[in-house]
């Protein structure tokens, strides 16, 4: 399975980063934020990684933010403890290349087995654990101390580059958003005759009812397996890029309805002023594509488990965050 097209999988909520672009619009208007104010940007130890005797360090010309789809409904709260029932079911890196002008989206599969912080009592690291990456939201209160493990346990995973910002949204806004941008035109290629008979085999509008049942549903539709699913994740995100863009543009006031239907369900560390310059390079900066690790999907004993090609996802991860040393 190769990098660009192969396995692709955006998770539950592949949304999210079509999630993030209405709320950058939305931003522009310099609203509060739900929770949190911008967090100062932690300072990175230069990590150096080698490859066929070249080094390579961290990238200083792209921005990275983590985008999360949370497998909860409703607003966000606090758990009141420092766990939680919210794992992260889409783990989205967008990362912007000031460069070249582009941007790409990175998607690490879920079930992605990885090392990850446990949050003890008061929110404290009180060791670690092995599991699914999708977990490792699920240590903290589900807000703040959630994203922050998470983005912690990814920017692990990608051998210690930088996370800039991180977004989190529960999954309510795959219908608000839908609907929001006059639905999604998608090609239907699995049978969800036994979920809802109105969406059809072939190309379709979906609206934000059915766009939900599209998106997150594995049970009972096609060969019922994850990768499908993710495969139906990409279709889905790539028709409501071009939606957005044929329904909302540049509409402020548009967007400012949509953002107060779903700020209930968003955590984010950014300010206004990141999410205002995020909006500018959304619209400034050419999409290059969906990349997604290659690796294998394994049986465990409850639940599945992936486990990545270790040599093409290190050179993956060269190509997208490091760069040779000159």
């Amino acid at each position: 399975m190769g990098e660009r097209g192969n396995n692709r999988h955006l998770g539950i909520l592949a949304l999210v980063s079509v999630i993030t672009l209405i709320v950058l619009i939305c931003s522009v208007i310099m609203v509060e934020h739900t929770f949190y104010p911008s967090a100062p940007e932690a300072n990175y130890e230069r990590k150096t990684l080698w490859l066929d005797g070249v080094s390579y360090f961290p990238r200083q010309d792209i921005r990275v933010f983590l985008l999360m789809g949370i497998d909860r409904s409703g607003p966000v709260v606090d758990s009141g403890s420092y766990k939680n029932e919210g794992a992260a079911d889409v783990v989205l890196l967008l990362v912007f290349d000031e460069t070249k002008e582009e941007y790409t989206v990175l998607a690490l599969n879920r079930d992605t087995m990885v090392e990850m912080p446990i949050l003890g009592l008061g929110g404290k690291r009180a060791g670690s654990i092995t599991a699914q990456l999708a977990l490792s939201h699920t240590y903290g209160n589900g807000l703040r101390q959630s994203c922050e493990n998470t983005k912690e346990t990814v920017s692990e995973l990608l051998y210690g580059a930088p996370i800039h910002q991180y977004i989190s949204m529960n999954m309510d806004v795959i219908s608000i958003l839908t609907d929001a941008v006059g639905g999604v035109k998608v090609n239907v290629q699995d049978d969800f005759s036994l979920i809802d008979g109105s969406i059809q085999k072939g190309e379709m509008v979906l609206d934000g009812d059915q766009a939900y049942k599209f998106v997150r549903t594995r049970k009972n539709v096609g060969d019922q397996l994850n990768i499908s699913r993710m495969s139906r994740h990409e279709e889905f995100m790539r028709g409501f890029v071009e939606a957005f863009h044929t329904n909302v543009g540049n509409d402020i006031n548009k967007a400012m309805e949509v953002y107060e239907s779903i700020k209930q369900f968003v955590v984010t560390d950014c300010s206004d002023q990141v999410m205002t310059e995020l909006l500018g390079r959304f619209f400034d900066y050419e999409f290059v594509d969906v990349m997604s690790p290659a690796g294998e999907n394994v049986a465990g004993e409850e639940f599945m488990e992936f486990y990545l090609d270790q040599d093409s996802y290190y050179k993956l991860i060269l190509s997208l965050l490091f760069s040779p040393k000159k």
